[in-house]
């Protein structure tokens, strides 16, 4: 009878935190760290994204730059820091370069997963929520 006891206490420790992947935890990771250079609005026009030499990129047409599809796993790794060409400006923060924080494991299509920050994927959700 005992063991009935300690097993339930067991499991409950290797519960994990649920983490908050969703568009509204995505768009308040967006204006703390985005919103300045993209524009609450994503659309390029912030206060300080105005300062510079290169004007941010209107982030709500990326799916109509990309024949309607979202470009998720492309937009991801742009924001981690691993998707980077010549073009982006000096700017851009490669936020993987810090601590992305907790993952969560993405399959794709053929059932592969992959850890992928949760805040990071929340933004990604935020920005395919927003695009025109």
């Amino acid at each position: 009878m005992k063991a009935l006891w300690i097993t339930p206490l067991l499991l409950a420790g290797c519960v994990e935190q649920e983490l908050d992947v969703s568009v509204e935890a995505g768009n308040v990771l967006f204006q703390e760290n985005c919103a300045a250079c993209h524009g609450a609005d994503a659309k390029g026009m912030g206060d300080l994204g105005e300062q510079l030499f290169t004007m941010p990129p209107d982030l709500t047409v990326l799916a109509a730059d990309n024949g309607g599809n979202f470009p998720r796993d492309y937009v991801l790794g742009v924001i981690d820091g691993f998707e980077r060409g010549s073009h982006f400006s000096a700017a851009m923060p490669e936020f993987g370069a810090g601590d992305m924080g907790p993952t969560v494991v993405v399959e794709d299509e053929f059932g592969l997963g992959t850890p992928i920050p949760a805040r990071l994927l929340a933004l990604g959700s935020w920005l395919e929520s927003i695009q025109e």
